[in-house]
């Protein structure tokens, strides 16, 4: 309980809260419309522009959110065209990102001891403006959620449908992607760049086994995400391990309990 009188720790809890609701609202979307894969070549794009802002002095976080967005727009403007895959568009950002990354990081003058921060994470670096970043995002994800549900579900599920609706689905798919990597940007001092994509899955997942509702999913995954962070940061203050590797870890064993427990309650009410 006396971590509990530290800034970074109280840092460290709001962010994880801030975190699991913008990741939960998110997160749903993009298990719903199987966007994974996408989201995680954007993921290790962003580096790229973190690259960059260390090359030229630039806030990393900052850079890194103005390329993920270009990638993000970018692979989905490239998975839409006829000469081009969806998967041979993500490649091409997700090595962009990476090699561009690289060569800023090795040119940049002088030492960057933040940097591995962004790979592999540490929720206890999570600065004031990190947290205000995460809470205009998590208030955005919030007041797009309750004023555009439906719209959005019909995309998530039915593209060809939504537009048969006539509903802006282009539209739509552009700013969820811009929003999907400014999530990850924001959530990149938490987990990493190697790590950010599970925690917009895993506890989506985990939600999933107990509903298939959008909107009872989107909410179900907002806890089961908080709660893997608590554990994550106990077991790294316990065991002195990464904190983003943690979090991780810890979400899949809530993930592998959740599915134990809903198939032995499944073979209780068969037997």
């Amino acid at each position: 309980m006396s971590l509990l009188s530290y800034a970074f720790f109280q840092h460290a809890l709001l962010g994880s809260l801030l975190a699991s609701l913008l990741c939960g609202l998110v997160g749903t979307y993009i298990v719903t419309r199987r966007l994974v894969f996408i989201s995680g070549g954007v993921t290790h794009a962003s580096f790229g522009g973190i690259g960059l802002g260390v090359y030229f002095g630039l806030p990393p976080i900052l850079s890194a959110a103005v390329f993920a967005v270009l990638s993000a727009c970018g692979i989905q403007w490239f998975s839409h065209r006829r000469d081009m895959r969806e998967d041979s568009a993500i490649a091409i950002f997700w090595t962009l990102g990476m090699s561009v990354g690289i060569i800023c990081s090795f040119l940049a003058p002088g030492f960057t001891p933040e940097l591995p921060s962004y790979l592999f994470g540490n929720i206890l670096t999570v600065t004031p403006s990190d947290l205000w970043l995460l809470a205009a995002l998590a208030a955005i994800a919030v007041v797009a959620f309750l004023l555009f549900l439906r719209p959005l579900v019909s995309v998530a599920f039915d593209a060809e449908f939504a537009r048969s609706q006539r509903l802006p689905v282009t539209l739509i798919e552009y700013l969820m992607m811009a929003f999907i990597a400014l999530t990850i940007v924001a959530c990149l001092r938490m987990v990493g760049i190697v790590l950010v994509i599970s925690l917009l899955t895993i506890p989506q997942v985990t939600a999933n086994l107990f509903t298939h509702s959008f909107k009872h999913m989107a909410l179900l995954s907002v806890p089961i995400g908080y709660a893997g962070c608590l554990g994550g940061l106990w077991l790294s203050f316990r065991c002195n391990v990464p904190s983003g590797a943690s979090i991780i870890f810890v979400s899949i064993l809530i993930y592998l309990a959740c599915k134990a427990i809903k198939r032995m309650f499944f073979s209780y009410i068969a037997g």
